[in-house]
């Protein structure tokens, strides 16, 4: 058994996340602002943090691994500045914290996995791109990508196993899915945009076996591709969505239009890159849904 703490575990992945180690009869440490909101269980303990009255490193005792989900969602509004001071402080603040836990702890994590983003690459219509590729891109994204894994780093200046989980577009019942659909399901589906940028997707059943996997894997170190092995274009994407759905994919959404009612935000839907998960089929991952369309099928046909 394993003692596992999770920061942004009570989210759509985290929660997912949580529900898999328990299965397999780990013990799991929630870190939450609002421990009081959830039910403990013999097998999950709900502990504040980011509080200044919560000491949650007084409670965790020997933990085995660190997992880091925490930060404000992308798609919580308008990119204002000070949404944008919002995104970016969210994630310094709980990656630094959670290294102020891990100093405090008499008994080191042998592993923290700290959530990233595809964003770091930048984008690209005609690049693709590994975790052997370097350099950051530039953007807005990219910079809160880069600050977000510098700050985890530090974890690995202290001899812990360090992986920065660079999460593509993750898919499941909760998430963006349930945004990208409603086009499609008021009939008015189309490309966003050119309808060239690319979609690097990833079920969430694969981003949480693969994080098990990593747990359990110590050759997985630095930089790891959370996406599918095969991403899509957005016209591409969003015809399988449409085929899924059994509506019509035909409505484009100009760029210019998009730009206008989302501002920066818009770059989201009409920026992209397309990166491949080296690391995880190297070491020998299986993904459950390589392919888009099973992925779309699994989730929607449920509903």
């Amino acid at each position: 058994m394993m003692k596992i703490a999770i920061a942004g575990g009570t989210g759509f992945v985290g929660s997912r996340l949580s529900q898999l180690f328990t299965q397999e009869g780990h013990h799991v440490y929630i870190l939450t602002r609002s421990p009081e909101k959830h039910k403990d269980s013999n097998k999950i303990t709900h502990l504040g943090w980011l509080k200044d009255d919560f000491h949650p490193e007084d409670e965790l005792g020997e933990i085995d691994a660190f997992i880091n989900l925490a930060g404000a969602s992308l798609s919580g509004g308008r990119w204002t500045e000070e949404r944008k001071r919002l995104i970016m402080d969210s994630r310094i603040q709980a990656a630094e914290e959670i290294i102020s836990i891990i100093d405090s702890l008499p008994h080191k994590p042998e592993v923290l996995i700290n959530a990233s983003a595809v964003g770091y690459y930048g984008e690209s219509n005609r690049k693709s791109f590994t975790e052997q590729t370097e350099s950051p891109g530039t953007d807005f994204l990219a910079n809160v990508a880069e600050e977000w894994e510098e700050r985890a780093s530090k974890a690995e200046k202290r001899g812990i196993r360090t992986v920065y989980l660079r999460l593509g577009i993750v898919l499941g019942e909760a998430g963006v899915l349930p945004m990208m659909k409603l086009p499609y399901q008021w009939m008015v589906g189309g490309n966003l945009g050119t309808g060239e940028q690319w979609v690097s997707w990833i079920h969430v059943d694969d981003v949480t076996e693969l994080i098990n996997f990593i747990l359990q894997n110590n050759d997985f170190k630095g930089p790891v591709n959370a996406t599918a092995p095969n991403p899509k274009r957005n016209k591409d994407f969003g015809q399988t969505l449409a085929d899924v759905l059994d509506r019509p994919h035909w409505l484009s959404v100009p760029g210019f239009a998009l730009k206008a009612s989302l501002g920066e935000m818009s770059t989201l839907l009409l920026n992209g890159q397309a990166v491949l998960p080296r690391k995880a089929v190297i070491n020998g991952y299986r993904f459950k849904y390589p392919e888009l369309k099973p992925a779309l099928s699994s989730i929607l046909k449920k509903e």
